[in-house]
């Protein structure tokens, strides 16, 4: 397929809309459960009481976008959503912390973590996630992140489970991301190291 020229611009609470709208686009309905809360919680999180865990993870999501936090960019085709990169402080993604596949390698400071992918159906195989990852290199530089770290998945075929919400080896390879760990087979931990802005 073609790829689109695209543009890719953060997530802002005047963007929100925008996401809403890859997030409801059929095919994501993983994502539209969990919101990019899932890698920012630590144990089993039980919603409050009357409320679903899609709903507390949405509004929960939304209230990290008015606060100002870096959480993420969104890509467009002309004027339309179509693909979403998470991505920030590495300390933001608590789950990480005691994970035993993205556990930190080493106690360097200033990384920021790409957390997953989501490109609706119909607009995947155009090179989106690629352009995504590539800008969310050059955003996490202009935030002052002196490494992007990633755990991706390493597989021969192109797999089907959930994990693939993290990208393929094969593009980190061709961003210049280097391998720093494997504490599991197919799930390696890469890095790039950032330059100066």
């Amino acid at each position: 397929m073609a790829r689109v020229k695209l543009t890719v611009l953060p997530l802002t609470p005047h963007r929100w809309a925008d996401l809403e709208t890859i997030m409801n686009s059929r095919g994501c309905s993983i994502a539209r459960s969990c919101w990019c809360m899932a890698y920012r919680r630590t144990g089993s999180y039980q919603p409050p009481s009357g409320t679903t865990r899609s709903k507390a993870n949405r509004a929960d999501f939304k209230a990290l976008i008015k606060a100002g936090r870096p959480t993420g960019l969104i890509a467009y085709h002309d004027d339309i959503p179509v693909g979403w990169i998470s991505i920030g402080p590495r300390e933001d993604f608590k789950r990480l912390e005691k994970s035993p596949v993205m556990k930190p390698v080493d106690d360097t400071q200033g990384i920021w973590s790409v957390i997953c992918f989501v490109v609706p159906p119909e607009y995947r195989g155009q090179g989106i996630a690629h352009a995504l990852l590539k800008s969310a290199i050059r955003y996490a530089r202009e935030q002052g992140a002196t490494l992007v770290e990633a755990y991706p998945v390493d597989k021969a075929q192109r797999s089907n489970n959930n994990d693939m919400w993290f990208g393929p080896k094969s593009m980190y390879d061709r961003a210049g991301f280097k391998e720093v760990a494997r504490r599991k087979p197919a799930r390696p931990v890469v890095r790039l190291k950032l330059g100066a802005r």
